[in-house]
């Protein structure tokens, strides 16, 4: 385990991990469900706030990586060899899947001119006929990245219970 003043990382990076899990997971579950509101005003809400909080998710994704990239405190690896590799393969894996995913979702606001709230409108950008692909797309990238949160999740779990590394210790306020 961790012992206390052991490696931490430093708040903003756990700050910013946080926020994109309860966004990641949030924006899923809104997409998976949002249609099962009847047609009309209430799924045109449900559908703003996917869309908002979409563009919420891709500030804090380029906060996070400005971050990581800057200031952010770096952790050696836990574990050895194969192991290191994998899991710093799996950061990459699920960085690059998040990335696309909350680039397509903006490139999907943009194919259809969305309405947010029915006072903004985006400017339709993306050829429209784009739109059923750049949806299906954005669809399966999000469904993908769901997966991967998931194994994530019980990667660090293991960690934590099993290895009993202190993975999760690192990651706590």
């Amino acid at each position: 385990m961790v012992q206390s003043g052991a490696a931490k990382y430093d708040m903003p990076t756990i700050i910013f991990h946080g926020v994109t899990a309860v966004l990641v997971i949030g924006l899923w579950v809104v997409g998976q469900t949002a249609d099962w509101v009847p047609k009309g005003p209430g799924r045109g809400t449900v559908w703003s706030f996917h869309v908002v909080f979409g563009f919420l998710l891709a500030l804090v994704v380029l906060g996070r990586i400005v971050w990581r990239l800057t200031a952010g405190r770096k952790l050696p690896g836990l574990g050895a060899g194969w192991l290191r590799f994998l899991a710093k393969a799996g950061h990459y894996l699920l960085y690059l899947v998040l990335i696309v995913v909350v680039a397509l979702g903006v490139a999907n606001a943009f194919v259809r001119g969305f309405h947010i709230f029915d006072i903004v409108t985006l400017p339709q950008l993306i050829d429209p006929d784009q739109k059923k692909r750049i949806g299906a797309l954005h669809s399966l990238g999000a469904n993908l990245l769901i997966i991967l949160v998931a194994g994530h999740a019980v990667v660090g779990l293991a960690h934590q219970f099993v290895l009993r590394d202190g993975a999760l210790d690192r990651i706590r306020a």
